[in-house]
C-alpha cells in the first residue's frame, strides 16, 4: 500500500480542539465531536494536522494502488466547518435543503456556525452516510 499524507498521527483530539482560535468554532468543533462521538459509537482519531475521522476504511485507485482514509470525520477550519461526506453530497440533496445555510463539494459540507443550521438535519445526513459507507465497504473498521 502507497503512503498518503493524511492519516493518523495519534495526536491528542482534545488537545488539537482546545487550540482551535475561534471561540465559535471551537464550541462548535465540541458540538460535532459529540454527536459524531454519538452517531459512530467509535472514538475520534486525528487523521493528519487537522482531520477528525471515525472508523476506517481500504479503497483502491485506478492505478491500483491501496489506501486507508476515514468512515467519516470533520474538521474545525478558520473559515467554515468541514464535515466529510465520503459517499458524495449529491445522496443527500434532500437533507441538504433542509439543513441551513451552507456550502458543498462532492463530499465536504462547509457550515459557517452551528447556530444558523438545523443540526438534527446534520446528524441524518452524517447517519446516512456512515450507513451507505458501512454497506460499500462491509470490510470496514469502526
Amino acid at each position: 500500500m502507497s503512503e498518503m499524507k493524511t492519516r493518523p498521527t495519534g495526536a491528542s483530539v482534545d488537545a488539537f480542539l482546545a487550540s482551535v482560535e475561534n471561540a465559535g468554532r471551537r464550541e462548535d468543533a465540541a458540538t460535532v465531536l459529540d454527536m459524531m462521538n454519538r452517531v459512530t459509537g467509535a472514538a475520534p482519531i486525528m487523521w493528519g494536522d487537522s482531520l477528525i475521522g471515525y472508523g476506517n476504511y481500504e479503497y483502491a485507485r485506478a492505478d491500483g494502488s491501496r489506501h486507508r482514509f476515514f468512515l467519516t470525520g470533520f474538521s474545525p477550519r478558520k473559515a467554515n466547518m468541514v464535515v466529510y461526506a465520503m459517499t458524495g453530497l449529491k445522496n443527500h440533496s434532500d437533507l441538504l435543503e433542509r439543513l441551513g445555510p451552507h456550502r458543498h463539494s462532492v463530499s465536504c459540507l462547509y457550515i459557517g456556525r452551528l447556530k444558523n443550521i438545523d443540526l438534527g438535519v446534520l446528524e441524518q445526513i452524517v447517519a446516512s452516510d456512515l450507513a451507505a459507507m458501512k454497506r460499500l465497504y462491509p470490510a470496514h473498521s469502526l
